[in-house]
């Protein structure tokens, strides 16, 4: 008992020993510590270059980082205008925020101290509370480290030469595998819906395909757009200029995976029986849509779900409008649109074909028999290139050459031909003649960087063989002595940077007068819509500007509160999703108009 206590005595005595070691601690705020090179410390957000996905807020299992708005950032395209937030009390420092981050724009800092009373001090927002913090970053993630995967599974297509020779189908599709696996690199931050016109349920659908539910994928993309396929094969798929992967990789493949779940239906009574949807009963009144377009399609058939009595009124043998006669079957089968409209009509839509508003019916008719009409009347109609001899034989726009083509009549193309435009209906017609066998040039007024075609159409142009001739500025047509086309003359241009800000413009060099040889030649700088069908008082009613019917941007009610529209006659984005989103929303001003509300 005694030597018990003995040591109990002696031992806080070699305690003594510690009074000559050196510290472990330090003296803070005092003295500072070097961290590792590493050093998972506070976060730092260079706000500028952060886009607001909010993946870091969906990773952290701390639940330590809240998305929220700031004063000095300003949502705009591609970026949902908030930052994170990040609670420091809860944070444990993983750095897995920092490694999904698509930007790169969030990392961790050497700084790891800091004392304070108030708990709410410990909220940050990285990047503006510590602005400092730039300048001791110490755990960041590159395009090569980041747990997110920035490389887009491929897309399998013919190749250039060995297309040309048919009018099969260019984009030949993922596979599932292929398809599950770029589905699973989406984040699912949604600012792809913000941009998308029609507001499609785009991460909801991705994430379907991602988890092998390709039904419930079709659902969900039936939800507001009842002509995915089309969508999925010629959209113009704005939002995979936003997506969040691409700003250190590639887009998400939005448009093929839209593509890969709807093909999975391959006919209109299995689209019927996975999406099923909800019809309502008759409500008693009746609604005409002149143009069986995406905007008249869309509007036809979320109005027969709502239980409408619809009628459409398409004065061709096809429906689809410009999506069926203006784009090439190697983007767009006619089976594919077929498949789409046979839904359409097995739900309760009716399509009268070969049927013309101002001809075979008149539009008072029409404006008597239903309680609302919609047009979706499109742009038809080619500009005028405005330069001598156009009217020559052999001389057309390049729209009239496409319909001809898809609507199987007898097409003759010349041994050389020339294309003028930049856009998509341009490239359409050049890869068309092409196809017939033709030497085919296309000329553009600007640089090919300038041209509004999508770039793949155009490097898909290239890959066939044809010509682009960029600052090029159209003379006239050149004929004979007899009137017959020789070929076309332009001038040679340099561009010449806008003053005020703008683009750069075409300024023609003298002496730059240059000719090429052409059989044919297609114009296709721009189209407009046909009104004929109306008579003059509705002319008068409905108020039409600049070529475009006015219509309300929410309602797409025109100033006859009876008559509403959409597609390309009123907006000027010129795309089948917006069309359709034109649709869809005037489904919902026409329940406001008979209902007072949406029903």
């Amino acid at each position: 008992m005694g030597f018990f206590n003995l040591k109990g005595t002696i031992r806080p005595l070699t305690g003594l020993k510690q009074f000559g070691k050196v510290p472990h601690t330090i003296e803070y705020p005092n003295e500072s510590k070097e961290a590792a090179p590493r050093y998972r410390g506070f976060h730092f957000n260079e706000i500028e270059a952060c886009i607001g996905c909010g993946n870091c807020s969906t990773i952290c299992m701390n639940g330590a980082i809240d998305m929220i708005s700031l004063v000095e950032v300003e949502g705009k395209k591609g970026d949902s205008g908030l930052r994170p937030r990040v609670d420091h009390g809860r944070c444990c420092w993983c750095g897995l925020c920092v490694e999904v981050c698509p930007t790169g724009s969030l990392a961790l800092t050497k700084e790891y101290l800091y004392v304070s009373p108030d708990a709410n001090s410990f909220l940050w927002t990285p990047g503006v509370d510590n602005p400092e913090g730039k300048e001791k970053i110490s755990f960041y993630s590159t395009a090569e480290s980041s747990l997110t995967d920035m490389t887009r599974v491929p897309m399998r297509e013919l190749e250039g030469m060995e297309r040309i020779k048919s009018f099969a189908e260019v984009v030949l599709g993922y596979e599932e595998e292929e398809a599950r696996k770029e589905a699973s690199r989406c984040i699912s931050c949604g600012i792809c819906t913000e941009v998308c016109p029609d507001h499609m349920h785009i991460p909801e659908y991705i994430n379907a395909i991602a988890q092998a539910d390709d039904h419930s994928a079709i659902k969900i993309i039936y939800d507001n757009n009842p002509l995915p396929e089309m969508c999925g094969k010629v959209c113009t798929r704005r939002c995979e200029d936003v997506c969040a992967v691409q700003v250190r990789g590639e887009a998400l493949a939005i448009r093929w995976l839209k593509r890969y779940a709807t093909e999975r239906a391959e006919n209109a009574e299995m689209i019927r029986e996975i999406v099923n949807p909800e019809i309502r009963e008759s409500n008693g009144k009746k609604v005409g849509i002149v143009g069986a377009g995406p905007s008249g399609l869309t509007a036809a058939y979320y109005l027969a779900l709502r239980g409408y009595d619809v009628t459409v009124y398409e004065g061709r043998s096809k429906g689809g409008g410009m999506t069926m006669y203006g784009i090439p079957k190697y983007r767009l089968p006619l089976e594919s649109l077929e498949k789409q409209i046979g839904y359409m009509e097995r739900i309760g839509v009716k399509i009268k074909f070969n049927t013309q508003v101002g001809k075979d019916i008149s539009f008072e008719e029409i404006y008597q028999q239903y309680d609302a009409v919609f047009l979706g009347i499109g742009f038809q109609k080619g500009w005028k290139l405005g330069v001598p001899n156009e009217e020559a034989p052999g001389v057309q726009p390049a729209v009239d050459f496409l319909v001809s083509v898809n609507d199987g009549q007898e097409v003759k193309v010349g041994k050389k031909v020339v294309v003028i435009g930049g856009g998509n209906v341009a490239i359409d017609a050049a890869r068309v003649a092409r196809r017939y066998g033709a030497e085919v040039s296309i000329l553009y007024r600007r640089r090919v960087e300038d041209m509004p075609a999508d770039w793949e159409e155009i490097e898909g142009a290239e890959d066939e063989g044809i010509h682009i001739i960029a600052q090029a500025i159209p003379k006239q047509i050149v004929v004979d002595e007899h009137g017959k086309l020789k070929g076309f003359e332009y001038i040679k241009a340099r561009m010449e940077q806008d003053e005020r800000g703008g683009r750069p413009r075409p300024v023609p060099i003298e002496g730059g007068e240059t000719f090429v040889p052409a059989d044919d030649v297609m114009v296709a700088i721009g189209q407009e819509a046909d009104y004929s069908f109306l008579p003059e008082e509705f002319k008068k009613n409905i108020e039409i500007s600049r070529g475009r019917i006015v219509a309300d941007p929410v309602t797409f009610q025109t100033s006859d509160p009876k008559i509403f529209a959409g597609g390309d006659a009123v907006n000027r984005t010129a795309d089948a999703i917006s069309a359709i989103a034109n649709g869809f929303n005037a489904v919902k001003g026409i329940d406001k108009f008979l209902f007072g509300k949406e029903k």
